[in-house]
């Protein structure tokens, strides 16, 4: 979908997609979409009018060459790959959300002993791995896509067994000024930009600490039972 700047139109939507309020504002607007945050978690998001087909989208990540033999994709990733294995051993239990075609990132695990599960609404969509519990779940540059990032995390966060870590890549938005030429926005797949007050929020909602341990990673670290008071 492309628009003119002058028939650029879209109320603002109804809730946030992530944490239900309707307590949204204006954050910015360009020459393909507009773009409303909310005041209560602080995500930027894009209206529906405004989402690409599920045809159009694929079609969009099927142009992307992500290949598991790539060192330089293999560096990238290894972004969420060296904290997360600083915090949970081998032999464990891994889910890989979001993993594409080319799911270098669970290879790499793999290779280093890990036991791992595939999750993607396009490329794996056996829905059975949602129905597991993991010791740990990477979801590796695709939050930003999520059409209903409520939904989609409370579930992957349900399928993390206590004690074990969400480990999130996904670049956040630093200011306004920053977000007006941010070339983050330019994916037309991307829908949904968080910042630290977006993780930091989650993190009040789960109860459970975040760590900041790269610009565009972050690690939730699920508290055991007695820890959420739980009896």
């Amino acid at each position: 979908m492309t628009h003119s700047a002058a028939t650029l139109h879209s109320p603002a939507p109804d809730a946030c997609t992530l944490c239900g309020s309707q307590r949204l504002s204006l954050y910015h607007q360009d020459s393909r979409r507009i773009y409303w945050v909310c005041e209560t978690c602080s995500l930027v998001q894009v209206p529906k009018p405004f989402w690409l087909s599920a045809a159009a989208e694929k079609k969009e990540y099927d142009q992307h060459d992500n290949r598991p033999d790539d060192p330089g994709y293999r560096r990238f990733l290894s972004r969420t790959l060296n904290p997360v294995r600083e915090r949970v051993a081998p032999p464990a239990s891994g889910l890989d959300f979001g993993c594409g075609p080319g799911p270098a990132l669970a290879r790499m695990f793999e290779e280093a002993g890990y036991d791992m599960a595939l999750y993607d609404l396009f490329y794996y969509p056996d829905e059975s791995v949602l129905t597991r519990e993991y010791d740990f779940i990477t979801a590796t540059e695709v939050l930003e896509h999520l059409h209903d990032p409520a939904a989609w995390l409370q579930r992957l966060w349900q399928c993390l067994k206590p004690g074990g870590v969400l480990a999130v890549q996904t670049k956040r938005v630093v200011s306004q000024a920053h977000f007006a030429g941010w070339h983050y926005t330019r994916d037309p797949t991307h829908v949904i930009f968080f910042s630290i007050a977006t993780l930091q929020w989650l993190s009040r909602r789960w109860q459970a600490p975040v760590r900041l341990t790269h610009p565009d990673v972050a690690l939730f670290e699920k508290p055991h039972k007695q820890q959420m008071g739980d009896k």
